[in-house]
């Protein structure tokens, strides 16, 4: 169903595919971002970006699963951290290769941001994901 490609003639991606390609006819999810807020609208983990991304990551899993999907049906990504420096951004990526995401491996973006919705938020991904056909369910 999904065609992760690394186009030959670039340097390989570490970590993720440079496109996703999916036939005409599926269905896909387009995501709005995922934020670091618990069930109360609070934010989770202030001041520190990898237990936001642990967050956000678990929100996204709440998001996928709404739509009848989940983490291995995603094909892109992008991720935003309020960072200028490059570790911040290594260690939010580090909790999305270990979530499921990478497995793909997914395309995506990783941005350093100067600043996200929510006061004190540091990381948002936004997520394209294909909604399997269940048998049965005439999708």
């Amino acid at each position: 169903m999904i065609r992760r490609v690394t186009a030959p003639a670039l340097f390989p991606p570490p970590t993720y595919s440079h496109a996703s390609v999916v036939e005409a006819g599926t269905k896909l999810a387009f995501l709005a971002g995922a934020v670091p807020l618990d069930e109360r609208g609070e934010i989770v983990g202030p001041g520190d970006p990898v237990r936001q991304a642990e967050q956000v990551i678990a929100n996204l899993r709440e998001q996928l699963r709404a739509v009848g999907s989940d983490l291995e049906h995603v094909l892109s990504t992008d991720v935003y951290v309020v960072s200028g420096e490059p570790s911040a951004l290594s260690a939010v990526w580090e909790v999305v290769e270990s979530s499921g995401l990478g497995a793909g491996p997914h395309s995506s973006t990783l941005l350093g941001v100067a600043c996200l919705g929510y006061t004190g938020q540091l990381v948002e991904i936004t997520a394209t994901a294909v909604v399997p056909e269940r048998p049965g369910d005439g999708r």
